[in-house]
Order: structure tokens, then C-alpha cells, then sequence
């Protein structure tokens, strides 16, 4: 309910600043059409650091309600002129994305990993080529995972204004009507017409505050959403004559992909070739053919803590909070926490973010500038920066409870009917208690259940698995002990999870 109020909000906010919501008679004249979604799911969401992490970034959050971001971009393009979609996500995220997937009850044409980031023209390209096999006209809107929109049917609606320009080989983007001087986004300058895309005049970097405002005033400009729409042969078309290595490297790297399970695994030696260089620097300020349609649905990008707070339910102060959270004498704040109680008092445009193993208080007016505590985290080898303390894996998840001198204590949750890899470790052992369910443990030669309240012990060297035969969670507390406790001590000699080397 927080959510659907947050976006209720957000969209009646949105109508204050037009005079009308009606589309053109032109969206509701378009037949049917077909068009296949190319949902790039690769970012890692430095900015809403420490609830966003390399291992779990943004779109997978459920920061604003009960679905995830990539869980709604999926939800807006399911059915009607739409396609099942492609995903491109890292390879690492790839159990997040199908998992995610599966509890939307939507099913994904392709899923394609990405064995390196390599920035939007090279996962563009590769979603083009893919089409291609099939049919080189077939139209692909590319959009982000990460974005909210708040009127999903004027989205749709705004997207079939785009149709017939994409048909007669134009790439065309959406550019957002602005309402704000917001300097956070690109700006795209738009000519006059009647017809629903419009020539763009240019693509102008983001702005100081003074130059914002004049954009806002003079009405030709719109925030360059990243969302294109466009025909497989258009897109290959336009690479050949801007971007050819990076297209070269594409199509060696689906050519030589690997199927596994239901993931196509791009050719990681091919890929890494392709230029890590965004779409619109490669292909979009360069094409003659590129037209805007004006979107004005509601768009967030989500990007920082201060665009989070502009799209949260908010209390008559201003005040936005997900989590133990108490405002007192406080205004215009925004604060989350995941486990502990959280109290913010007689402060102003503040954003206070609290896990468990990591606190972010900032100003809403820097929030942009998270990005540069992260990488100074990375840069200092810091875990923080990479995963959280509840680790999830394709069987389930861990969450570490502690860590000390040689011995570690975690908590496992394996999903019903799962199973971990068939592993050992060379420099520790591993003690299992059983808190609710039943789970079968294999240790060398023996296999057998153990049920609540029951342990086992897996000596050091032992090749060992955990599975779970059962129609629930099972829970279990592991203590770790040995000289090495790192991650990486795990040989793995089977796996059902394409894991194994």
C-alpha cells in the first residue's frame, strides 16, 4: 500500500505542473505492434550505496514498496504490443534476475549474461543482433531496470507515438518533460512539428543551475531518459558506420555464447574487445536519424537518495522513511534502516541510511556524491562496497553473524528442493545445526537427513553437500573454524548451478 500511495503522490505532484494528460489522438489510431523489450539490468547503483551493493545493486531492491525496480520495468512491458522481453545482466546477477522473474510470473525470451561491463552500446548491440536472427525489423525499446514510472498506461501509450518513426528507420528516444531544474540529467533540445517525434536539434551534458532554469523556461528541452526504440537493423546499421569494433566484438561474442541452463553466456574473450562507451556518445549525438517523443509519465531514474525521497510517501513535514525510523523537530529528510531503530532529530534535507554493517548520513544536496565514498571503499579492498551481510546465492543465502580469529558464525537459509555445490575447503571445518526443516548432508561416502535440533561436523579436506529434501526453508547456523575463512577456499566438484571449475 506505501508503494501505490508514493506513486499515487508522485503522479498528482507530476499533473500540477501541465495543464493536460491527454496523449494525441495519434497513440490511440496506432495498430497493435509488436514490440520486443531489451531491459538492461548491468548497473551497480553506487549512488544509493550501502543499501545498493556490486553483488545486489539497485534494481533488484524493493526499496520503495514490495516489488523491485526491475520487477516493475518488467510488469510495465508485459502483454498487450509487448513481447516477452531480452535481459542483458551481469553474470553475476543472473539467479537475482531469474529469481526475480519467476516471482513476477513473467517469462523472459532470453536472458543474457555479461561476462564484463562494457556500458549500453555493447549490450544495445547485442539485443540487436539477437533480434536479428529472427527478423532484422523486428523493434526493440531499450529501456533501463532501474527507472519508476508512475503512469504505467500513458508510458505505453507514449511508446506507440514512437512506433512509426522506429518503422521508417529512425532511432527514437523519449525524452522526459521536466519539471524541475534538475542539473543531475542530460538535456536533450528538441525542434517544432506536429508529428509525435519530434528532430532533435541536440544532445547537451549536464547542466549548471542557471543553464537548467533556461532550459526549464524555454520548453524545447527534455531529460534524456535513456530509453530508445528502434529496429534490430537500424541499430546494426547505425553501429557499422559509428561503433564497427564495438558491433565486431558483439557479434563474435553471441556467435560464440554458451548455452547454460537458461542463460545465454556471451563469449567473455570476444567482449571484453567491444568499448566500454555508452550508447548515446556512440551511436545517438552522432545518427542523423534520431527523433524524440516527449514522455510525461511520472519518470523517476531513481538515481540517488534525494530522487528516492522525491518519490516516497512523504509526512506533513516532508519527511519520508522506510524502516524503525522517528523524526523529531526534522524536515524534508529522508531515512531507512534494515534492523535498528533509527531516530532523526532537528535536522534539515538530510538522508540518514542504516544496515547492518553499514551507516550513510549525508545531505540531500550531496547525495550525488556517494558514488565517490564507494570507490574510495573499493579502492581500500572494503567488503562494504561489494556485498552485504546477507549473501544471496541460487540455493538461497547466508548471512554472516560473526567473525573473529579464526572462526566465523553464519546463518543458511537453502530453499526447498535446492542443493549447494558438492564442495570441500583446504583450510577449514565446518560444524552444522539444524534450526527448523530438514536437510540432507552428504560427507564423503555418507549421506543422511538431519532434522531440527541436530548437528553434523565436516572435517577439513572433506568433500561435503547440503541439500534440501523438504517443502520448506531449511535453517541452519554454520561455525567455521580454520586458519582461512575467505569465500574463495571453496573447490567446487559439482554443481548444479553452472558454478563448478
Amino acid at each position: 500500500m506505501a508503494r501505490k500511495r508514493a506513486v499515487a503522490e508522485q503522479h498528482r505532484l507530476s499533473r500540477q505542473t501541465r495543464k493536460s494528460k491527454r496523449l494525441p489522438k495519434l497513440a490511440r489510431d496506432i495498430p497493435a505492434a509488436i514490440v520486443h523489450p531489451l531491459i538492461l539490468s548491468g548497473g551497480s547503483g553506487k549512488r544509493l550505496w550501502p543499501l545498493s551493493r556490486q553483488a545486489y545493486p539497485k534494481q533488484f531492491l524493493k526499496v520503495l514498496g514490495d516489488t523491485s525496480q526491475f520487477q516493475d520495468t518488467c510488469h510495465r512491458l508485459a502483454g498487450g504490443s509487448f513481447a516477452a522481453p531480452i535481459v542483458i545482466a551481469n553474470e553475476s546477477h543472473r539467479f537475482l534476475v531469474a529469481e526475480q522473474l519467476r516471482e513476477s510470473g513473467i517469462k523472459s525470451k532470453a536472458i543474457v549474461l555479461e561476462p564484463v561491463a562494457r556500458n549500453t552500446t555493447a549490450a544495445a548491440l547485442v539485443g540487436a543482433l539477437l533480434a536479428a536472427r529472427e527478423d532484422s525489423e523486428r523493434l526493440l525499446l531499450l529501456v533501463p531496470s532501474d527507472h519508476a514510472i508512475a503512469d504505467a498506461e500513458t508510458f505505453r501509450a507514449t511508446i506507440a507515438l514512437g512506433v512509426s518513426a522506429a518503422r521508417d528507420g529512425n532511432i527514437v528516444t523519449f525524452g522526459v518533460k521536466p519539471d524541475r531544474p534538475h542539473t543531475g540529467f542530460g538535456y536533450i533540445e528538441i525542434g517544432a512539428g506536429k508529428e509525435a517525434a519530434k528532430p532533435v536539434v541536440r544532445f547537451v551534458e549536464k547542466p549548471d543551475t542557471a543553464t537548467a532554469k533556461g532550459y526549464l523556461e524555454s520548453g524545447r528541452f527534455l531529460w534524456n531518459a535513456g530509453i530508445f526504440l528502434f529496429s534490430a537493423r537500424t541499430m546494426i546499421e547505425a553501429a557499422e558506420r559509428h561503433c564497427p569494433s564495438t558491433l565486431v566484438a558483439a557479434r563474435e561474442a553471441l556467435r560464440n555464447a554458451e548455452s547454460d541452463l537458461d542463460f545465454i553466456r556471451l563469449s567473455a574473450e570476444d567482449f571484453r574487445d567491444a568499448q566500454n562507451i555508452s550508447l548515446d556518445y556512440a551511436i545517438i549525438e552522432k545518427a542523423p536519424n534520431v527523433r524524440c517523443v516527449p514522455l510525461d509519465a511520472g519518470w523517476n531514474d531513481l538515481g540517488s537518495w534525494s530522487e528516492i525521497w522525491q518519490s516516497a510517501e512523504k509526512d506533513k513535514d516532508g519527511n519520508a522513511k522506510r524502516g524503525d525510523v522517528r523524526f523529531l523537530k526534522s524536515k524534508g529528510c529522508f531515512a531507512y534502516s534494515d534492523q535498528a531503530t533509527v531516530s532523526v532529530v532537528g535536522i534539515e534535507d538530510a538522508i540518514v541510511v542504516a544496515t547492518r554493517d553499514a551507516v550513510l548520513v549525508t545531505s540531500k544536496a550531496e547525495s550525488q556524491s556517494v558514488k565517490d565514498i564507494v570507490e574510495a571503499l573499493e579502492r581500500e579492498g572494503r567488503d562494504e562496497a561489494i556485498v552485504h551481510q546477507r549473501v544471496h546465492r541460487p540455493w538461497g543465502w547466508y548471512e554472516r553473524l560473526a567473525l573473529g580469529n579464526r572462526y566465523q558464525v553464519k546463518c543458511i537459509m537453502v530453499n526447498p528442493g535446492a542443493q549447494l555445490s558438492l564442495q570441500s575447503h583446504f583450510h577449514r571445518s565446518e560444524h552444522w545445526v539444524v534450526v527448523s526443516g530438514t536437510v540432507e548432508v552428504t560427507v564423503g561416502d555418507t549421506v543422511k537427513l538431519v532434522a531440527e535440533n541436530q548437528s553434523t561436523y565436516v572435517p577439513i579436506n572433506s568433500v561435503h553437500r547440503l541439500a534440501n529434501p523438504g517443502k520448506i526453508p531449511a535453517f541452519m547456523i554454520e561455525v567455521q573454524s580454520g586458519s582461512y575463512l575467505g569465500e574463495d577456499d571453496i573447490i567446487r566438484i559439482e554443481d548444479q548451478y553452472g558454478r563448478a571449475k
